[in-house]
């Protein structure tokens, strides 16, 4: 990857954080990015590509620290707490901007190429509740209602910490979700 692509790549993930796909102009990637307009549009045809380039990044990096954690030896209740702390602390350190995936989706057009990255990562994160869940229930159609379960509280957490700007949500969310596992505790 050149550099000038990394750094706007860099910038586009920052500047989309704290304030969203839409508040954020080309202007200003390019701005503060400091590459001149001609390297952004050879970088990325539109500020939308940058966007499914930053989603795509973003949906990556979730599905590796997913994937690690499903194969970590431990119990399914500790990586369901493990799961739930880290999003406390995502939550905590991006002072309660939410789910990157779900803020740009409700901004974005319907026929964006956007929307297909997000439906993928939140397609890719059911799966992993499923996965999870299959460690706990052996009868396919018990796990999935499990997973089901957890990935909705999950996503509603972020969601309600997000609106009050506070973590009570995730502390409900994964005390309800452990207790689904058969334990209060990891």
């Amino acid at each position: 990857m050149s550099e000038a692509r990394q750094r706007i790549l860099e910038t586009a993930a920052r500047l989309f954080a704290e304030r969203g796909y839409e508040a954020v102009g080309i202007n200003e990637l390019i701005e503060k990015s400091e590459v001149c307009k001609a390297t952004f549009y050879q970088q990325f045809r539109s500020k939308e590509s940058l966007c499914v380039e930053w989603l795509r990044l973003e949906a990556a990096a979730s599905e590796q620290q997913a994937t690690a954690l499903l194969d970590r030896d431990l119990p399914a209740a500790e990586k369901v707490a493990i799961r739930f702390d880290g999003l406390r602390n995502f939550l905590k350190e991006s002072e309660f901007r939410g789910c990157p995936f779900s803020n740009t989706a409700t901004v974005i057009p319907r026929d964006s190429d956007a929307v297909g990255v997000v439906q993928e990562y939140k397609a890719n994160s059911r799966l992993f509740w499923h996965s999870l869940a299959l460690q706990v229930h052996r009868e396919p159609s018990a796990a999935r209602a499990l997973g089901d379960a957890w990935f909705l509280l999950f996503s509603g957490a972020v969601t309600e910490a997000q609106n009050a700007k506070a973590l009570w949500p995730v502390d409900s969310a994964k005390a309800a979700a452990l207790s689904l596992c058969g334990s209060s505790k990891p």
